[in-house]
């Protein structure tokens, strides 16, 4: 199998430096914006209400292959064009960094906690209700903290650590049949009456892809940790194979764990998402009382943890 660590580690450079411009998407959208346009087709041509569950649940199937053929047929034939071009790596990479996330969740989540300083709890309520799904106003000053810290694991695991796990494995049509399963999932992949047929396959398919970014992810946050003041890369993996097990999803527990662990908090627990309750698990054995500082100290530990991934992607390029 071809590994691809040159176009992985020009492709973290660049995000992480510029991220996606402002100017370009207000011409072109974003990829993921295209994804989801297509997705959103698929759902209202194939998700008929009159239809029973299984012919729903089969049509959701039909779906995911035509989204994948669409999606990856298109991906593979711009890198074949740029594997033979001049310096077509590079256009590659510049292409894949537009799938990674690094720069746009950091400034997601700084905002909330900027949010605290400009207009309290109210503003941090609206900043947050941008990156969670959970029902804003059921959040306190700790709710709101913990749910910027825990968007912040999952989309470090989701945003960043898998689509540079499937760049490095499969190239530009790797990292775009990852997006394109993990939007598909955010966009259908829900237990509602419209969805829990029609969105079985892509909530299945992006609990598989996502298994070995969120393990990658607990292991980069517990390795910054090791290098971040005030931080417990002990505790952080004592979490990880104590909680992660314990979350609802299969991989979510581990970033949310890793964190935990690490900032000596707890995240996760019973949450309401609209106007229904979730039990879930709580990651860590630390503080439920999050604060503002406790979402600057995560960013940093975040900062650490992309930084370790840029240097592992630069080692392999370099190898």
């Amino acid at each position: 199998m071809e590994l691809h660590p040159f176009v992985l580690a020009v492709a973290l450079v660049i995000e992480a430096a510029a991220g996606y411009p402002d100017a370009l998407y207000a011409q072109i959208r974003h990829p993921v914006v295209w994804i989801g346009a297509l997705i959103a087709h698929l759902d209202r041509a194939l998700n008929r209400e009159g239809d029973g569950f299984d012919l729903r649940k089969a049509m959701g199937v039909l779906a995911v292959v035509v989204l994948l053929l669409v999606v990856g047929g298109v991906a593979a034939a711009v890198a074949w064009l740029c594997r033979h071009l001049p310096f077509g790596g590079l256009v590659e990479a510049a292409l894949a960094s537009t799938l990674i996330a690094q720069r746009s969740l950091y400034e997601h989540v700084a905002a909330v906690a900027a949010a605290f300083r400009s207009g309290g709890l109210d503003a941090a309520r609206e900043a947050v209700s941008r990156i969670v799904g959970r029902n804003p106003a059921t959040l306190d000053e700790h709710g709101v903290c913990r749910a910027a810290i825990e968007s912040l694991s999952e989309n470090f695991s989701d945003g960043v650590v898998a689509p540079a796990f499937w760049l490095l494995v499969g190239g530009l049509p790797g990292v775009a049949l990852y997006k394109a399963i993990n939007t598909a999932d955010s966009m259908i992949g829900h237990r509602t009456p419209r969805h829990e047929a029609f969105g079985w396959a892509a909530a299945r398919l992006d609990d598989l892809v996502n298994l070995p970014g969120s393990r990658l992810t607990a292991l980069l946050i517990t390795l910054a940790a090791r290098f971040t003041a005030g931080a417990d890369a002990g505790e952080a993996w004592r979490s990880v194979r104590r909680d992660a097990h314990r979350h609802r999803s299969p991989n979510a527990g581990w970033p949310e764990a890793a964190m935990a662990g690490a900032l000596d908090l707890r995240l996760g627990g019973p949450r309401v998402y609209g106007s229904v309750r979730i039990e879930d698990a709580w990651m860590g054995p630390g503080r439920t009382a999050a604060t503002p500082q406790d979402i600057g100290r995560a960013l940093y530990l975040y900062r650490r943890a992309c930084l370790a991934l840029i240097i592992a992607a630069l080692v392999l390029a370099a190898l």
